[in-house]
């Protein structure tokens, strides 16, 4: 049942909303949407404008909170954290770190996957931010903490790093990584790939580099071929302690 104050996505009429449960209205071109009828409804329920055009109220998953959540930069594509949780093998049973907060997307994604997730970022305005885009996702086992990644402490499972990375980032994740845990580097240049990987050449039993790439297929009249949109997005090292 959805409360005052969940977020939600109404889709329909060739359009979608991302909005919050609550008393007040949102005004779009197929009419005025009163927000304060969701209260009480579930995902799959339909609202009307007041003009009749039907929306339908969906419970925003991770995709929606990259599309639609408030950013403070580019947040790692949905297919860069995919290869982070699979090649870690990221699950339920696990503790993980994040450093590089961003606008929190990657840890929302984790959250759903993990059994907690530490996330830290040292710009105190974004880790803020990062806290609602959190908070709004209802994930109560992602702590958003701004402060340095080399301040944080305890044992984790997997550390994820999507930040300017140094040697010394890579020797701290390495100290705190239970024996068989996994480090996951997100780089989107070739020299700080290789600042990674140097480093954790000389500590990890195991290191690999994958480049990020992926091509969407369009579909037209005239035939089917791949999108002109850029495919390449960056580098992620995994490193096995």
């Amino acid at each position: 049942m959805i409360e005052t104050g969940d977020r939600i996505l109404l889709s329909g009429a060739g359009r979608e909303f991302f909005v919050k449960a609550a008393p007040g209205t949102l005004g779009t071109d197929k009419g005025q949407l009163d927000l304060g009828q969701i209260v009480g409804k579930k995902a799959g329920d339909i609202i009307t404008t007041h003009s009749g055009a039907e929306f339908t109220i969906r419970i925003p998953r991770p995709t929606d909170f990259f599309t639609y959540g408030k950013r403070s930069g580019a947040p790692m594509l949905p297919k860069d954290i995919g290869l982070v949780i699979a090649y870690t093998g990221m699950n339920h049973n696990d503790d993980v770190l994040d450093a590089g907060t961003g606008s929190g997307i990657a840890a929302i994604y984790f959250g759903g996957v993990a059994k907690s997730v530490k996330t830290y970022e040292v710009r105190p305005e974004f880790s803020k931010l990062a806290l609602k885009n959190i908070t709004d996702a209802k994930l109560p086992n992602v702590e958003a903490i701004a402060a340095d990644f080399l301040a944080s402490e305890g044992t984790f499972d997997i550390v994820h790093l999507d930040m300017q990375i140094q040697p010394e980032h890579v020797a701290h994740a390495y100290s705190l990584l239970r024996p068989g845990g996994y480090l996951a580097c997100y780089t989107p240049f070739l020299e700080q790939m290789a600042i990674v990987v140097d480093a954790a050449s000389e500590k990890f039993a195991e290191v690999h580099t994958h480049e990020l790439i992926e091509r969407e297929m369009t579909r037209s009249k005239r035939g089917t071929r791949p999108s002109t949109s850029v495919c390449h997005s960056g580098y992620v090292t995994i490193a096995r302690k």
